[in-house]
Order: C-alpha cells, then sequence, then structure tokens
C-alpha cells in the first residue's frame, strides 16, 4: 500500500534530462501535489549534508535523474537505491590539444601529457572519472593503452556540493565558482600539457573560443559502448523507502517526466531554450553539443542497449577503482514504476 509523501527532495546534473524540463515547466510539482507532496530541491538547501545527497544519495525521499557515476558509487558503496529509468542524449565528449602541438590524431597522442582534474577531497570524483574514460575509448579505437601517455593531475580543494546553488525565480541555477572550474584547461593554454578532455555544451563552446584542435569526439562515435560515459546513459534513482513505502510518488515522477519528454518532441525550438537553462549555455551551444534533434534524445526508458552501456562502464569504474566493487546493473533496476506508468497510459486510452 503506497502512503502519503510529505516531501520530495529532487535533483538533477546540469544536462539535458526529462526530469529537468518536468520541474521547470511545474510539472513534476503537479504530478505530486495531487498526492499532498511538496518539492524541494537538494541542491538548493542550506545544509551542506543535504547538498551532497545529488551525490551520495544519503537522503531518504529522494529522486536524482543525471550522470550515472554519483548514482553507481552509491549504489556500490551500499546505499539502497533502485534504477528505475535510462535516457541517452549523446553529447560532444571532446580530447582537445591546442593547434600547433602536432596532434591531429589519437595516435600522436603516445608519448604525450594528458591534463585531469583531482578532486581528491570529494566522495567519487565524477569529473576525473569521465576524463578517463574518455581518454580510454579514444585510445582504443588506435590499439593504445592510458599507459601510452603521461598523466598529469590539477589539484582541486574543497568538494562539488560546498557552494549552495543559487535560485532565480524559484528555479535552481547551476552556475557556481567551483563547478566551473577547469584548471587542467589553463593548464593546456600555459602548455604544460598536451591534451585534455572537456564534454558538453561548455567544451565546445570553450574548443572554439580558444581555437582548440578537436583531436576526437568519441561521444559522436557509432559504437555506443565508446560513447559511453557519464551522461550516455543518465540514470534515474530513487532510494529504497520511497518505492516501498511511497510508490504512488515514484510513478508519479516518472510521469511528470514522461509528460516532459513528450512535450519536448513535438517543441523543438522551445525545448532547445530550456536546456539552454540547464546547461547554464546558449540554444546555439545546445545544439553544437547534443544535436539538432536534441529535443527528440529526450527518452527515459529501460532498453537493453543502455543496461549494456552502463553495465560495461559501472565495470569500468571498478577496475580503475572509482567504484568499491562492481555489481550487476539488472539486479539494480526496479521496472515496477515505469511498467505501472505504462499501464495506466493504456487504459486511460482505452
Amino acid at each position: 500500500m503506497s502512503q502519503p509523501l510529505d516531501t520530495l527532495w529532487y535533483t538533477r546534473c546540469p544536462v539535458p534530462t526529462g526530469l529537468g524540463i518536468a520541474v521547470q515547466k511545474g510539472w513534476l510539482e503537479d504530478a505530486l501535489a495531487v498526492q499532498g507532496t511538496a518539492i524541494r530541491s537538494l541542491r538548493e538547501a542550506d545544509d551542506q549534508a543535504v547538498r551532497e545527497s545529488h551525490f551520495d544519495h544519503s537522503l531518504q525521499n529522494s529522486v536524482r535523474h543525471g550522470g550515472s557515476i554519483p548514482a553507481l558509487w552509491a549504489r556500490a558503496s551500499g546505499r539502497e537505491t533502485r534504477l528505475i529509468g535510462l535516457s541517452w542524449a549523446d553529447e560532444a565528449q571532446l580530447i582537445l590539444t591546442l593547434p600547433d602541438s602536432g596532434i591531429r590524431g589519437v595516435k600522436d597522442l603516445k608519448g604525450r601529457t594528458f591534463g585531469l582534474p583531482d578532486w581528491s577531497e570529494a566522495q567519487i570524483d565524477f569529473t576525473r572519472a569521465q576524463a578517463l574514460r574518455g581518454l580510454e575509448n579514444a585510445l582504443r579505437l588506435e590499439g593504445l593503452e592510458v599507459a601510452d601517455v603521461e598523466r598529469i593531475d590539477y589539484r582541486l580543494d574543497g568538494t562539488f556540493s560546498d557552494e549552495r546553488a543559487p535560485s532565480r525565480n524559484g528555479l535552481g541555477a547551476f552556475a557556481g565558482r567551483r563547478r566551473g572550474q577547469n584548471p587542467e584547461l589553463v593548464g593546456l593554454l600555459r602548455g604544460e600539457v598536451d591534451a585534455i578532455f572537456l564534454k558538453g555544451a561548455h567544451a565546445v563552446q570553450l574548443a572554439q573560443q580558444f581555437g582548440l584542435h578537436r583531436v576526437i569526439d568519441t561521444g559522436a562515435h557509432p559504437d555506443p559502448l565508446v560513447r559511453s560515459n557519464n551522461g550516455t546513459p543518465r540514470t534515474l534513482t530513487v532510494d529504497l523507502n520511497l518505492l516501498e513505502r511511497h510508490y504512488a510518488a515514484a510513478v508519479g515522477i516518472l510521469g511528470a517526466v514522461s509528460r516532459a519528454e513528450e512535450w519536448a518532441w513535438a517543441h523543438p525550438d522551445e525545448t532547445r531554450r530550456y536546456l539552454a537553462r540547464e546547461t547554464n549555455s546558449s540554444e546555439f551551444w545546445v545544439t553544437q553539443a547534443y544535436g539538432e534533434d536534441a529535443h527528440l534524445r529526450l527518452r527515459t526508458e529501460l532498453d537493453e542497449q543502455a543496461i549494456a552501456a552502463l553495465q560495461d562502464f559501472t565495470d569500468f569504474l571498478h577496475r580503475w577503482r572509482f567504484l568499491p566493487r562492481t555489481f550487476a546493473v539488472r539486479d539494480w533496476i526496479d521496472p515496477r514504476p515505469l511498467e505501472s506508468l505504462r499501464q495506466g497510459t493504456a487504459r486511460r486510452a482505452s
């Protein structure tokens, strides 16, 4: 029996997600208001321990839609969470060099230096993990390994949740001094390293602004396992308490996400504006990073390709010691809320 839920805590990453649009449109609030549930943003909380739940999923009755690394780390560390949906919006994943570096293709990276962020005080350094994934996937296309390049670390102090996310007109913003740091980019521009990895809208914007050479965009490769990284696929997760005691809320969350995605498919121009706000970027850079069909890529399902890619990525994170253990992604999935949503939609249509 599903019990009423007083408050749902939500959080999403500054990337294209159905949950992000549902929050902006007020549809998540609408979906849960019928159950008497209020919604609150983790990222805007005054308490850092609450904000840190974006990464460690420690807060009960919470939902998270975004990059998979923190969600996988929380699960591998023993958090009782469940995966209820996967979305896959391909994005630019760039290895960048200076134009006069002599590095034209991936094979030219052999023996060169590669800059990596190092948030050593964070519980899980997703920025470092996604950069290593992009580097390894690129090198393996040419029969090379990460050991074939020299890694240079750029240490950053503090954690990703040190600062409260600002709110403008009730909409949580993602711009923040700490989250925007790219010391490896500064190192590249100074000539301290030969190459770096950046992804998403800000990657394509910075590459053009500084006239950087794109060695490869692994996000455009035809093999989904090469494209698989922190954002491909993105995980929609809830804690077990929410599922066991407030099941109707979990279905309502998916309903709001589905509503936002279906709206996006029919409203490409408006969707780009919403995604620009989500990513703290412009519509132009959103298109460059996520494609002209970005509005069509917002689909939260549990398809086999996404599950296989997430398993491959989980094994990668464990091999590189970002996870304390590996696990079967399929055992983490609870398909019931998605099935309940589809059954309800089918009944209303009949």
